[in-house]
């Protein structure tokens, strides 16, 4: 948000009227202003008119005692002609419209600069009741504003009051001390047009003032409260479209910025605890992918068992009906080998393929016993190491390891593992005797052992690593199936894997496999290790 009341104002367009605040705010506030300014201009406009006519009326009273001063020494002189004269110049002068001078008591009109010589003004007239009714007692001074259809008049009288000097000739016989009045009347019309003027010019001031302090009301309004509220709205606003990242730079110190740094640490927690569930999402989808993983992993060999079950069911019986006529073929073919006589070369020829090929079926039944007496298991607690060297001993010597170099790396201080040592002995053997054929009888391969924990369960591992070509990756996943085998034809059965797996897992281990084109194989052999001694 910036910091000009743009968008203040565009937000009141915007928005239906019942759900802006701040149009509230305003019209609250400004119909107080607005109040309290025409309560108080109209009470300056009313004292400014009592002020001014108060002020005209002193005028004219002055003005009045003056003339009648001046009519006063022209009455002790004599002078009829002269009080007539200056009647008539008070009653064209820009003071007075009307001046009349009227004897007491009859009522008379002696001397006027209009045409009401010689009249009589009666006792309910307008002046006598002015005069009499005056609370500071008759014969003093009075005056009254009359409304008229032309304008407002002030009537004004003054009484003329007998004095020590007064002749007895004027006034012989007079018993009331008030020889009679002296009355006029003053247009207050340009008074009226005055005051006129100066309301609509207070009032339209009082108009500019209003609008320029509501306006600065607003743009006061806005900046430390308004502004706050519309930023805490879009916030609010983000929040609700999934934004938690929003946060409020507000840094007044009031209500508002103690708000804000509510709202902030709101979003805070909010957001920690989105994150603490996204965690635990991704903890809970791996967990379950772990799971799936192991059940797939726990079915495949569930089934593999089986199938390794009914293949060494069926290989025991196989085998041993086939190793009677198999070994009868092999010793009957050398016998009639011996009795051909050399220069019979294809004869003999012949007989060696039968030879080689009895032979072959004969090592195959051999790994069909193998994998048969693999299924029966005779567990005791054993050192890895000493079964693995025991097995290094026996192919150290072989010529098919002659060019092979053979590195271990044996841990010691394993703990024991319970196991069949035969089998183990079995496992190491086809393993080593693959890895001697992935790489051609020549190249290096490393067996070490090493203590492992896997989700809190302490196993024993055995690594073998050779320096071979690696497995393609299209065949890791076939490669402990039984008789699947990526050597030449004659070269193997493709049962050793098949065989190595089912021993270890039925000592609750399990194998993995890590290979990489062009670079070699590793196998990882796991069995777990005894109890007593993990615990130790």
């Amino acid at each position: 948000m910036g910091n000009s009341p743009g968008p203040f104002i565009k937000e009141l367009l915007g928005r239906k009227l019942r759900r802006s605040v701040s149009l509230k705010l305003i019209i609250a506030i400004g119909s107080l202003i607005f109040l309290g300014s025409a309560v108080f201009w109209v009470g300056f406009v009313i004292r400014g008119e009592n002020k001014y006519l108060q002020l005209s009326i002193e005028h004219a009273k002055d003005y009045l005692r003056l003339s009648e001063v001046a009519l006063r020494s022209c009455m002790l002189k004599g002078q009829s002609h002269r009080i007539e004269e200056a009647v008539r110049d008070l009653g064209r002068s820009e003071v007075f419209e009307e001046v009349s001078v009227v004897k007491h008591p009859e009522g008379s009109i002696r001397f006027t600069s209009s045409d009401k010589k010689g009249k009589t003004i009666h006792k309910d007239s307008v002046e006598c009741k002015l005069c009499h009714e005056n609370p500071s007692g008759p014969g003093t001074e009075a005056y009254r504003v009359e409304r008229l259809d032309h304008g407002r008049k002030l009537l004004l009288l003054r009484a003329i009051r007998a004095e020590n000097n007064c002749t007895a000739r004027c006034h012989s016989g007079a018993s009331s001390p008030v020889l009679g009045f002296v009355e006029a009347r003053y247009s207050l019309t340009p008074l009226d047009r005055t005051l006129k003027e100066q309301k609509v010019a207070t009032f339209v001031f009082g108009f500019i003032l209003t609008a320029v302090c509501s306006g600065v009301l607003c743009i006061i309004l806005w900046n430390i409260l308004i502004k706050h509220l519309y930023t805490l709205t879009d916030a609010m606003e983000a929040v609700r479209k999934g934004n938690l990242d929003v946060k409020v730079s507000i840094t007044s110190r009031d209500e508002i910025g103690t708000l804000a740094q509510t709202f902030n640490s709101m979003i805070e927690e909010l957001r920690d605890a989105r994150k603490k569930l996204e965690n635990w999402a991704k903890e809970l989808e791996e967990e379950v992918k772990k799971k799936t993983e192991e059940l797939r992993r726990g079915q495949e060999q569930m089934v593999h068992t089986e199938k390794l079950a009914s293949l060494g069911r069926l290989a025991a019986g196989v085998a041993h009906e086939l190793n009677s006529p198999l070994t009868g073929i092999v010793t009957f073919s050398h016998l009639l080998l011996q009795r051909i006589p050399p220069e019979r070369k294809e004869d003999r020829e012949d007989l060696e393929v039968i030879i080689e090929q009895a032979e072959r079926c004969s090592k195959i039944i051999k790994g069909l016993l193998g994998f048969s007496r693999a299924m029966k298991t005779e567990m005791v607690p054993l050192n890895i190491n000493s079964t693995i060297s025991k097995v290094l001993d026996i192919i150290r010597n072989q010529a098919k390891f002659h060019n092979i170099k053979l590195i271990t790396d044996l841990a010691p201080e394993l703990p024991e593992v319970v196991a069949d040592p035969s089998q183990l002995e079995q496992v190491y053997m086809n393993l080593i005797i693959n890895a001697a054929d992935a790489m051609n009888d020549r190249g290096e391969l490393r067996i070490s052992t090493r203590k492992v924990t896997i989700e809190g369960q302490d196993f024993v591992e055995i690594e073998f690593s050779d320096t071979g070509p690696g497995i393609p990756p299209e065949h890791l996943d076939k490669i402990f199936e039984p008789f699947f085998t990526t050597k030449p034809v004659g070269k193997g059965t493709g049962l050793g894997l098949a065989v190595t797996l089912g021993i270890v897992q039925k000592h609750g281990g399990h194998i993995d496999v890590k290979s990489t084109p062009g670079k070699g194989t590793s196998f990882f052999v796991r069995l777990p290790a005894k109890k007593e001694d993990a615990e130790g």
